[in-house]
């Protein structure tokens, strides 16, 4: 067909599909924007009559109030104390979603499995936890465990390696030593050739067929570079126990009591929810993989491990995603208790005078944040399991 002819078979513009679906997008987009300039003109406007700020200004002010657990005083300015709050949201989240990860899986496994007392323990875990609310869970976490631990003064000191009490709980940790930064570095350059040998022995599997052994050559590898680059740069980092002088703590590593109780409290609730999911996921593969695995002789662990899971992992990682954005968003229920995550410090600025409208404004793009960060790291996953055979 000539130029001319594809030319005239060609639809109007006002009825080619392709034009019509750009020009409704660039409306939409163009109505949106609308909408949020007359949001923002009357807003700014009425904030101005009752002579609040509309600017961000004010987050130089003093903050008004400590906050447990950091330097941070009254005197500090308000941008630092937020800082210190998303610092310890950040905590929340990523200590607790490998937890709630491994957690989940381990519960939805006992769930289905032959033997009759794991089977009803884990469905009357998932079955209690899952119709709670996580404020309950965490009020119970606190008050029933955290607050009945012995008082700072009568701290139980187990091994020497813990310091255990109803405000602080502090574990064996590492003091920084010169050359810290130069062993962290070698330790990154490792981990990426970890990951180079990874994913070599992975395609080697795929064209020879011969067994990957992916985990001790990745494992391995990263470990003696992590002793080597030890050895060579001369203890870059040392261990420190915790040791309790009067009411101060020197060494090791601490935690708040309230952070404890909001972690084991979001954990365990989360995991709940994501154990349905595992376990839906694992009946939604159909029975003739299992038979495969069967008949192929493979024991019954690695028929869950090699046929089972990575086809029920492609089923539950879109609706796990929901968990672990719930997850973060309940780590706002950690003011019920008083720990500082950047809801309690957003409210207590707030308290103190300062404009309301921005604070939370701030506050819903931290947590946008946190979001779209889970999401774009956990589809990445989900994307590469889809290619995976």
């Amino acid at each position: 067909m000539s130029v001319a002819e594809q030319t005239r078979s060609r639809p109007p513009l006002w009825r080619d599909v392709r034009v019509l679906r750009v020009v409704v997008q660039v409306v939409l987009v163009a109505a949106v924007a609308v909408v949020v300039y007359v949001l923002w003109f009357n807003l700014s406007n009425n904030l101005r009559r009752a002579g609040i700020p509309v600017d961000f200004d004010f987050l130089t002010q003093p903050l008004g109030v400590n906050i447990p657990g950091s330097t941070i005083g009254a005197n500090s300015p308000i941008w630092r104390g937020l800082i210190v709050g998303i610092k310890n949201t950040f905590s929340l989240v990523v200590v607790g979603l490998p937890l709630v990860t491994v957690i989940g899986i381990v519960v939805g496994v006992a769930r289905l499995s032959s033997n009759w007392l794991v089977a009803k323990a884990a469905g009357l875990y998932v079955e209690i936890l899952r119709n709670l609310p996580p404020l309950l869970i965490i009020f119970v976490a606190f008050n029933a465990v955290i607050l009945q631990l012995p008082r700072i003064e009568n701290s139980a000191t187990p091994f020497d390696l813990f310091v255990i009490n109803n405000r602080f709980i502090a574990v064996t940790g590492f003091s920084r030593q010169p050359g810290l930064g130069l062993f962290l570095w070698l330790l990154g350059m490792g981990l990426l050739a970890a990951i180079g040998l990874w994913v070599w022995r992975t395609r080697r599997q795929t064209s020879t067929g011969e067994p990957h052994h992916r985990v001790l050559w990745g494992l391995g590898f990263l470990v003696g570079v992590g002793v080597i680059g030890y050895l060579a740069i001369g203890e870059p980092f040392t261990l420190t126990r915790p040791v309790l002088d009067g009411r101060a703590l020197e060494g090791g590593f601490q935690g708040l009591g309230a952070y404890f109780a909001c972690l084991v409290a979001l954990v365990l609730y989360t995991a709940s929810h994501v154990a349905e999911i595992v376990r839906g996921s694992i009946l939604a593969v159909p029975k003739g993989q299992s038979e495969a695995g069967d008949a192929l002789a493979l024991t019954s662990l690695q028929r869950l491990r090699f046929v089972v899971l990575p086809q029920a992992m492609r089923i539950a990682i879109p609706p796990t995603i929901s968990q672990f954005l719930n997850y973060t968003k309940n780590t706002s229920l950690a003011i019920a208790v008083g720990y500082a995550e950047v809801t309690r410090i957003t409210f207590q600025a707030i308290g103190n005078g300062q404009p309301a409208v921005q604070m939370i404004f701030g506050l819903m793009v931290a947590y946008l944040l946190f979001s779209l960060t889970i999401s774009l790291i956990v589809n990445v996953v989900n994307r590469r399991l889809a290619y995976v055979t």
